[in-house]
């Protein structure tokens, strides 16, 4: 997403991270406001509302597979397919709190440094979602595996156009024995031509956040919640900047497997842009789907948040799910009005809130940078309590998701270092 940096007035050092617990919202304003529960009445309007393109999909994807150009595999194929080789553990500094106890993983060479800011274009990591969602042991099939989304970006840096969300993609990543091993999937729509034949196109995408949800993928962008079955990944026949079929030929853009989409879900009744309003009890009903987590405690549901840049007031939105179909029931049922500034996700363990974003006035200072970008912060909160920081995070830390089977907190950056690369994904104790 797009950040907003705020004037720090101090740079601290890590002898001055106990002062975070303080109750203080995010921003500039160092008064205490509550993660306030949203009016009721107004939640009521909030709707994930089914597009016409389930029924529209299942017959495109019908049509491609029985042409034979792709093949069809399943998670468990592509996990243990090989792929690209990541590093285990933190390889760059990230500003967490050693109290609790980080650890994580980081991507390859290329994928860390990966600049959508160049004419060439990069992919940037936006999501995170794992096998602690998609299952309740935790695994996927006796294996720990991660899955996080991307969107590809071009052009600006040298006066060009800027070619926003041109692309987007999941990487399914199997970390077995603690070897970090995954696979690009890139994101498509699948077509029928007027011949009758199937095909299918990139999906453009910002993939502000994703949930794997048993085989289900939700991919959330703006006011759109789009949904895949990883029961239908298309391994492609060859490796091209080309996305589609033609002939006996299949290919997605460099990457090995395609995703196709099954359908999607928006927030807005009137088929407009979604808006986070001035005022949480806004009673238009316009939702941003600008992040996602799994709260699987009582009824399983979907927590979306909203990024407002350069302010507070975003709000956090639970959606029941049906264990059943693993889809929305399609209506919210509690919302929350942050005081997080710019926050970039937000997951629950079902007591308290974890809740990503920019940090106070004077925290977050020395993550060293080279563009002066301060660190991000992780704050804690309940319902109607003002939060504290539980710790800083790495720089421009995005999606948050909590893991049941262990506790844990996980999280990405997605911070473009094209040189050296400064990207994890990370996880931490709750205390």
């Amino acid at each position: 997403m797009a950040h907003t940096l705020r004037t720090h007035l101090a740079v601290l050092g890590s002898a001055l991270l106990a002062l975070a617990s303080c109750l203080v919202a995010a921003g500039p304003a160092q008064a205490a406001t509550p993660f306030a529960e949203v009016d009721p009445a107004v939640v009521a309007s909030f709707q994930l509302r089914p597009g016409n393109s389930f029924a529209e999909n299942d017959e495109a994807i019908k049509a491609v597979e029985a042409q034979g150009a792709v093949t069809v595999r399943n998670a468990t194929q592509v996990l243990t397919s090989g792929g690209r080789t990541g590093r285990n553990g933190l390889c760059h500094a990230t500003g967490l709190s050693a109290s609790l106890n980080p650890d994580g993983f980081c991507w390859d060479k290329a994928d860390d440094t990966s600049n959508s800011y160049t004419d060439d274009g990069g992919w940037t990591p936006q999501g995170l979602t794992g096998s602690y969602d998609a299952q309740p042991d935790g695994l996927w099939e006796g294996r720990p595996a991660f899955l996080a989304s991307w969107h590809f970006s071009r052009g600006m840096q040298t006066g060009g156009a800027h070619v926003a969300n041109e692309f987007s993609r999941v990487s399914l990543v199997n970390a077995e024995g603690g070897q970090i091993r995954y696979n690009h999937l890139l994101l498509v729509r699948p077509i029928v031509g007027a011949d009758g034949k199937g095909s299918f196109t990139g999906v453009s995408s910002h993939a502000d956040g994703v949930v794997w949800y048993g085989n289900k993928v939700f991919v959330a962008n703006g006011r759109y919640l789009q949904v895949y079955d990883l029961r239908h990944i298309w391994q492609v026949n060859s490796s091209t900047k080309d996305v589609g079929i033609t002939g006996s030929t299949s290919s997605a853009r460099w990457s090995a497997y395609a995703l196709p989409m099954i359908g999607e879900y928006v927030t807005t009744s009137d088929g407009g842009a979604c808006s986070v309003p001035a005022d949480a009890d806004d009673p238009k009903d316009r939702p941003c789907l600008n992040s996602l987590s799994l709260d699987r405690t009582g009824q399983d549901g979907l927590v979306s948040a909203e990024y407002k840049p350069g302010a507070a007031g975003g709000r956090v939105i639970r959606w029941a799910l049906d264990a059943d179909t693993a889809l929305p029931y399609g209506h919210a049922t509690v919302a929350y009005s942050s005081p997080i500034w710019a926050m970039q996700g937000a997951a629950t363990d079902g007591t308290d809130w974890y809740l990503a974003g920019d940090c106070p006035t004077g925290v977050g200072g020395g993550s060293g940078d080279p563009s002066g970008a301060p660190y991000s912060c992780i704050h804690k909160t309940r319902a109607d309590v003002a939060p504290h920081v539980l710790t800083t995070a790495p720089v421009y830390t995005q999606n948050l998701g909590y893991a049941p089977s262990t506790g844990r907190i996980w999280g990405l950056n997605e911070r473009i270092n094209s040189t050296d690369g400064v990207r994890v994904v990370f996880s931490i104790d709750r205390a």
